[in-house]
Formats: structure tokens, sequence, C-alpha cells
């Protein structure tokens, strides 16, 4: 895949995500997807992002820094939201917060495979 080939597609998976397009994860993630270093296949990416969009209602990712070598990408990711209940262990409770995500990822034959996820927990903390 070309540079622009793989950062459109990466576009296009974030934007599957914040339409919460659950019928079309397929078309962006591999059947053996790895989430930090563990297999966790399609079916359990997508199990984490429904409870994700659960936990968060108002989730939206928003792509500040996105870097391309492929087969790789890296990307920033912003998220300004009010979860409820506890989010990553932290007990937010409805509070507005701001945090960022650092992800790369890796594509092959034109899907991503494998996803190495950073989130700023701390910046979470801070606020509530």
């Amino acid at each position: 895949m070309t540079h622009d080939e793989i950062a459109d597609l990466y576009r296009g998976y974030i934007a599957c995500l914040n339409s919460q397009d659950w019928v079309n994860l397929h078309r962006y993630v591999a059947d053996d997807v790895q989430h930090n270093g563990k297999c966790i296949g399609l079916s359990g990416y997508k199990s984490m992002l429904v409870e994700d969009f659960k936990a968060i209602p108002d989730l939206s990712f928003n792509i500040t820094r996105l870097v391309c070598e492929p087969p790789m990408i890296a990307s920033g990711l912003t998220f300004d939201c009010t979860p409820i209940g506890n989010l990553f262990g932290l007990p937010v409770n409805g509070t507005r917060v701001q945090f960022e995500e650092n992800v790369f990822y890796e594509f092959k034959n034109g899907k991503i495979q494998d996803v190495w996820s950073i989130i700023d927990k701390a910046a979470i903390a801070a606020q509530i």
C-alpha cells in the first residue's frame, strides 16, 4: 500500500468508529487482529469498541497527528467526552474529560493487523 492509500484507509476506519458502523468494521480490521500484543480477533476488537461507546456515549475519535510509513501508521487521537461510571479504573462518573491516545497500527493485506495503544490516564486522573 502507498502512503496515500494507507492514510485514506485509516481515515475511513476512524469514520467507521465514529459512526459506530460495526457492520463494516471488517473492511478495516483483520479477522485475527491483535491489540497490545494479545490476539483478540475481530469479534473481540468490536466488543471492546462497543463497550467503549457504552462507557462514553459522546465518544468521538479525533486525529491530531498522523504519520504514515507503510505498512505502519502512528496516530495521535484526542478525546473530549463525558464518560459515565468508571473509565480505565478511574471514577469519572459524568465528569467531562479531555485526554489523548497514541496508537501504532500495522496493516497487512489492506487491513489493521496489529494495534499498540497508550492512553494518557494521568490526564484523566488530574481532571477528576
